[in-house]
């Protein structure tokens, strides 16, 4: 990025960024970390979108609000469209005396190596949030992230799990 670039990028960052974080703040019901993700968001479409930035500081920060605005009403439809439930705790799973404990340690096995392919990140939410059963504000407060990232985390890990999955010949 050329000097001049990241001098105006630094400008529309030191103008705009307070007033954009507390607008999406009450965007996001007063959730901290969704209302950093969203201004982090916004301010990196910003930086690809870079002509913007060379507009009037009010029509910037018009385009900055109306960004964060629809990234925050897609997520709300993406989540309306795929509902998830969090719990406290993770549901107990009922075994049948007929399972078969072979078939259990070797997915078991096929699982742990699929684990080895994914970033450090993914790996860590999906062992504390699943295999330690740990809540999702646990694990956010354990590795010092909101909750918000966690989730994020956890859904991309899911993602990069299942196609690791994939590669090593297991389909659902």
């Amino acid at each position: 990025m050329p000097k001049d670039e990241v001098a105006l990028m630094q400008q529309v960052h030191d103008e705009h960024a307070d007033v954009l974080w507390r607008f999406c703040l009450r965007l996001v019901g007063n959730d901290r970390g969704r209302a950093e993700d969203v201004t982090q968001e916004t301010l990196l479409r910003a930086w690809r979108h870079g002509t913007i930035l060379e507009s009037p500081p009010a029509a910037v920060r018009s385009w900055l609000f109306t960004v964060a605005r629809n990234i925050v009403i897609d997520d709300w439809r993406a989540r309306k469209a795929r509902p998830e439930t969090p719990v406290d705790e993770v549901p107990e799973q009922r075994r049948s005396v007929e399972d078969d404990e072979s078939d259990q340690l070797l997915l078991s096995w096929v699982v742990a190596e699929a684990l080895t392919h994914l970033s450090e990140d993914h790996r860590t939410v999906l062992l504390e949030c699943y295999y330690r059963g740990r809540p999702v504000a646990e694990v956010a407060r354990r590795l010092g992230v909101p909750p918000g990232t966690v989730k994020s985390r956890t859904h991309y890990a899911l993602r990069a799990l299942k196609l690791a999955l994939e590669e090593m010949g297991v389909s659902a």
